[in-house]
């Protein structure tokens, strides 16, 4: 039962009442307000990797509590950490209703570098029906879809279900602090799935379900040469360029075949059988379409697996960022004392991320030569995952799509990582659904992010579908 608002009348979750109108009526009616309020929240630079943005993330947390406030939610909290801030707020409809923990981040990445942006990456902007800024599709757009589609259920059908929503500002720098608040908030945050909308699907007219994700490993190393920099002219060909060094290092952790050559990488790794292979390579994917996007002439890989393998069900080994020396205008012809790189690398079911950090760590300090020091600094890490497609929270989704889509979606494997899916499952107890509206050419963590205006609108509108499923079918 639920309590329809505008009548006070108690009503009967069916799809005679729940219907598709009702919810296509409220989108339409506010879509403008929905954009709007998403537009205000991108403005905000909350950069969790930044200290001196700190104020920013802080004030996020603040306007994202106040808009759950807005749309109905109960018991709003903005919950301080060792870090920065977790909102958290609820509905309870009814106890014997199933509970549905919507989990979000508002922290974005760092917009670096600025100079790529065609337009300011906090202040929002629509060309083509897109809206470029920092965070419109990681994570502030995919999340805030939640927000209305809750807001849309309380003002037309009701909630079919319970609602707990729990956004953090420490996604991108890893959810240090995450595991502590769960850790020490299992009661509250007690549920019977996660619901989370921080993934891809292939595009509108082919839309899927992530199954899987990747884990992470991230590491950033220093090679150290001469107690300073030094003249190239006097010293050069005498000591060791630790740049040199390192580009050396960097590249001999992959061979001709682009496989990783430190020992053990692999050693844990599920190899997936030939049928689930060509069930993977079934998802729609032009490769020319691919490499026109990027702009490049071929792609690159682990030889014997396609693209879609690499990116889903592969782990991989890649270099973020690189510096030494001098990188200002002109020429300055020094040999640098000390070069770095930041390092990340994904990882499959198996693969464990303390155990790789590890391994990398031992094999990179091996290979260095006795001319110069090496230190390896672990940043963050994350388990890979794998979701249950049999679940009752899965199907949910999948109708949910296929009403909504008009088609039933496609299961595949996330290339990214999502590190809090392994900490629920294993702290809380409880499977994640992974549907995400967003698109793996939004130029995530790059200049000009972008999330379609169609996408956000459809998550609005696909969302209470899955609430209405979900409560049916458990």
């Amino acid at each position: 039962m639920g309590f329809y608002p505008f009548s006070n009348q108690i009503i009967n979750f069916d799809d005679k009442l729940f219907v598709m109108q009702n919810i296509k009526n409220y989108i339409e009616q506010n879509k403008q307000r929905f954009l709007d309020e998403l537009f205000e929240l991108l403005r905000f630079p909350s950069i969790s990797a930044d200290p001196k943005y700190k104020e920013d993330v802080a004030r996020t947390a603040t306007f994202v509590a106040d808009k759950l406030r807005a749309a109905g939610a109960d018991k709003v909290e903005v919950c301080p950490t060792a870090g920065h801030p977790i909102v958290y707020g609820e509905k309870i409809v009814d106890p014997n209703k199933p509970t549905v923990l919507v989990y979000g981040h508002y922290d974005v990445q760092p917009p670096d570098p600025l100079e790529l942006w065609k337009t300011p990456p906090f202040e929002p902007t629509v060309r083509d029906g897109k809206i470029y800024a920092r965070g419109a599709c990681d994570d502030k757009g995919q999340f805030y879809m939640h927000v209305k589609a809750f807001e849309l259920m309380l003002q037309t059908d009701g909630l079919p279900c319970n609602i707990k929503f729990m956004i953090e500002g420490e996604e991108e720098v890893g959810s240090d602090n995450l595991g502590v608040f769960v850790s020490e908030n299992k009661e509250r945050l007690k549920a019977d799935v996660v619901l989370i909308s921080d993934t891809s699907m292939i595009s509108l007219e082919n839309p899927s379900l992530e199954t899987g994700l990747r884990g992470l490993s991230y590491v950033e190393v220093e090679v150290q040469g001469p107690n300073r920099d030094l003249h190239s002219g006097v010293y050069g060909g005498a000591v060791a360029n630790p740049a040199i060094i390192l580009a050396k290092m960097i590249a001999s952790l992959h061979d001709e075949n682009n496989h990783i050559t430190i020992p053990g990488f692999y050693d844990d790794v599920v190899t997936l059988s030939e049928e689930e292979r060509e069930a993977l390579n079934k998802a729609p994917f032009d490769i020319e379409e691919y490499k026109e996007d990027l702009g490049i002439e071929n792609v690159w890989g682990e030889k014997g697996y396609t693209t879609l393998e690499r990116t889903g069900i592969r782990p991989t080994l890649e270099v973020n960022g690189i510096w030494g020396g001098y990188t200002g205008e002109g020429a300055k012809t020094v040999l640098p004392a000390k070069a770095s790189a930041k390092i990340s690398m994904r990882l499959v079911p198996n693969q464990n991320s303390n155990k790789i950090t590890e391994i990398f760590k031992n094999h990179f300090k091996r290979i260095a030569p006795d001319t110069v020091t090496v230190s390896v600094k672990p940043h963050h890490g994350g388990e890979p995952v794998v979701t249950p497609t049999d679940s009752v929270a899965y199907r949910a989704a999948s109708k949910a799509i296929e009403k909504s889509f008009g088609k039933a979606p496609i299961p595949t494997r996330g290339g990214g990582s999502i590190p809090i899916v392994a900490l629920f499952e294993q702290e809380l107890g409880i499977k994640t659904v992974l549907m995400g509206f967003g698109l793996d050419s939004d130029n995530l963590h790059s200049p000009n992010e972008k999330y379609d205006i169609a996408n956000y609108l459809k998550g609005i509108e696909t969302i209470p579908l899955f609430h209405k499923y979900f409560n049916e079918l458990s």
